[in-house]
């Protein structure tokens, strides 16, 4: 009898596999979970259309108790997975979230950007711009209600740090029709051909992540290509940038760490005249609060977010 397992084609670990016929079998981030009110921490959720023609979706949550004349920070937040996986619905993302608004005071808007192969780059930042142009005009009533849209900031991890920054400068190009008055950028998903940095002694990592760029975004430019690399040839300057305020958050464990360093270095030795701080987490690796939001270091870390999407000084 001829088997009918499938043949794999390329292994793309640990994200995914592409058998020979084409199809891509996920590995990880494809559970999900519903939306509600959370029991730990009070916060409310639902899934929300934003742009019915794509199916471009999102979760948005909102504290348990807010006062009718309160109006809150709104943050849309782009969750991470290399491009490839996951989503506003994955469970550790869903908790991640809850826990951010109960301590930030905000409302979230947690963006299902569609995913690559599928829908190769710039899928997901035109998704993402979508969803910020469209948040803004919706008639959504936990907008409407208890938005600020003054107060409108980006909050990503990996991939997701990524799109924040790219949707920074392209907001300063729409003649001040977005305003975004800050970006939180969580182990930001930052590359480029020339090892620096523990990528020089880490050559399997190296090699790893390299991997996981060529195949979301093929081209001759590779890891230089200005998406992945904001100091490559073509990328914009960094005095583009456009919102007041930056936080960084890197992981030292985390094969991107220098990566992020390098981007807060830069940003303070620009022409941007926003303010920028940067957070480092000892002894932790690439976006642990997600797989483990109730440690100490974790907890740490959204409190220092949510201090600064409240412009407290920590």
């Amino acid at each position: 009898m001829e088997s009918t397992k499938k043949q794999v084609s390329l292994e793309l670990l640990p994200w995914l596999v592409v058998h020979t016929d084409g199809t891509i079998e996920r590995l990880a981030g494809t559970e999900v979970c519903p939306p509600g009110l959370d029991q730990e921490t009070g916060v409310f959720s639902k899934d929300i259309i934003i742009e019915p023609k794509t199916g471009l979706s999102a979760r948005i949550y909102r504290p348990f108790s807010i006062q009718t004349d309160q109006k809150l920070p709104l943050v849309l937040y782009f969750h991470g997975g290399a491009f490839l996986i996951s989503s506003a619905s994955f469970p550790c993302y869903h908790t991640s979230l809850n826990k951010f608004v109960n301590q930030a005071n905000v409302i979230a808007v947690s963006v299902n950007y569609r995913l690559a192969p599928e829908h190769p780059l710039p899928t997901a930042y035109e998704d993402s711009w979508t969803a910020i142009k469209t948040i803004q005009a919706i008639n959504e009533p936990w907008i409407n209600d208890y938005a600020d849209l003054d107060r409108l900031f980006l909050v990503g991890d990996s991939a997701g740090a990524n799109i924040s920054h790219h949707l920074a400068f392209r907001a300063k190009q729409s003649d001040q029709t977005v305003k975004i008055k800050g970006i939180g950028m969580i182990h930001p998903y930052f590359w480029g051909t020339l090892p620096i940095g523990s990528e020089v002694k880490d050559e399997a990592r190296k090699k790893m992540v390299d991997g996981w760029w060529e195949f979301v975004c093929p081209s001759e430019k590779g890891s230089d290509d200005p998406w992945i690399n904001p100091f490559a040839d073509g990328s914009p300057d960094l005095e583009g940038l456009g919102c007041e305020r930056v936080m960084i958050t890197v992981a030292e464990k985390d094969i991107l760490n220098e990566r992020g360093k390098m981007y807060y270095e830069r940003l303070v030795k620009s022409k941007w005249r926003g303010k920028v701080e940067i957070m480092e987490t000892k002894e932790k690796d690439h976006v642990f609060h997600i797989f483990e939001p109730d440690c100490d270091e974790a907890m740490e870390m959204v409190r220092r977010l949510a201090l600064f999407i409240n412009e407290v000084e920590a």
